[in-house]
């Protein structure tokens, strides 16, 4: 029995000496450490006059909506805050040379950075981690799907470029409390394209950034403001907006050609009129424009056509046998002639108007 004993013995001391706690780790005990006396409440600075100062960084995944009705932007932006907790250091080389852990935010000290222009709640994840190294800085990068407000400006429309900015700082501290600076130079953050999704509607021109002091009754205030620069891709609007709209002109044009005393003039403009009607309602809500405004209701285009019909129906019943009947007509093919000739300067002017825009405003 003796050998036996002494077999179990030993069994029971390897797995003794095999078995570890959590709670003999160098990490669970500099965790403790770190945050046993810990108050989130507190800015960790030790010198209370210290501003603390926050490092911010901003990369634009992709435009996910740009509602011109509403005036509103939506992004997805991968965002960067780091900043140094003095209370939040230590030596690695007594805790077995772990020189970064991670902490739940929650339970330490973060600065309140709000966006100025954020006007809605959208689906985020949540990630309840933050980086913490040995020198006490943190750093809390996350995903955010942004709704903004935007001045958004669609006359040069399928060409426009649009201008929209993030405004970045402390809601409550003012920059004697929390101070903002770059993180990389504003140089590298407005040419850098590395994430951005180029197979969406909007193509990414530049992230310019500037930092500034918002002065109030309260105080300064801090912060870093990023203008996103993008520009439309215009294909799918020429191929589906402006092409036919260009053929609906010259089919209208055309119909001048056809003689005034011909009955079927008539109905060769009205099918004109409907068809660019139609054209009209059909493709309201493919443009950002003001062609929501126009939207015929649903019984406006029988009513059109029936009154129409009717006019139709009345000069195809009428006698033009007389002569004076015949007088008027030669007028009005006169008159006709001019309304041509009027309706194809103003078209060429329209033209050359809106082309000389579009290139003025794709310039810019």
């Amino acid at each position: 029995m003796a050998p036996l004993w002494a077999c179990i013995l030993v069994a029971a001391g390897i797995l003794a000496t095999d078995t570890h706690h959590p709670r003999d780790s160098a990490l669970y005990h500099l965790s403790k450490q770190l945050l046993q006396k810990y108050h989130k409440e507190v800015r960790p600075v030790y010198n209370w006059t210290k501003a603390t100062t926050v490092y911010l960084d901003l990369f634009v995944h992709a435009i996910l909506d740009v509602d011109a009705e509403n005036q509103i932007l939506k992004t997805s932006v991968w965002y960067w805050e780091v900043w140094n907790d003095e209370f939040l250091s230590w030596n690695s080389s007594l805790f077995d040379e772990i020189r970064e852990i991670s902490l739940p935010l929650s339970a330490i000290w973060a600065p309140d950075i709000i966006i100025n222009e954020f006007v809605d709640i959208e689906r985020s994840p949540d990630l309840p981690y933050v980086y913490v190294n040995s020198s006490g800085t943190i750093e809390n990068s996350k995903p955010i799907q942004v709704v903004s407000a935007c001045s958004l400006d669609t006359y040069a429309f399928p060409f426009d470029v649009q201008n929209c900015s993030l405004t970045f700082k402390s809601i409550l501290h003012t920059v004697e409390d929390v101070d903002l600076a770059f993180l990389r130079s504003p140089e590298d953050i407005k040419h850098d394209k590395k994430v951005f999704l180029n197979d969406s509607e909007w193509e990414l021109l530049s992230v310019s950034s500037t930092y500034s002091i918002l002065q109030s009754s309260a105080g300064g205030f801090a912060q870093i403001q990023f203008n996103v620069v993008m520009r439309r891709h215009p294909l799918v609007y020429v191929v589906s907006l402006l092409i036919p709209n260009i053929f609906l002109m010259l089919v209208d044009l055309g119909s001048f050609y056809v003689p005034p005393n011909c009955q079927a003039r008539i109905v060769f403009k009205t099918s004109v009129l409907v068809g660019y009607t139609v054209f009209r309602v059909n493709m309201s809500n493919q443009s950002p424009c003001s062609m929501e405004s126009t939207q015929a209701q649903p019984g406006t285009l029988k009513e059109i056509w029936s009154q129409l019909q009717c006019i139709n129906n009345y000069l195809q019943t009428q006698d033009q046998t007389d002569q004076q009947e015949a007088e008027w007509l030669v007028l009005l093919s006169r008159f006709d002639r001019l309304l041509f000739r009027s309706y194809l300067f103003m078209l060429g002017l329209y033209t050359i108007t809106l082309c000389s825009l579009w290139a003025l405003w794709g310039g810019v």
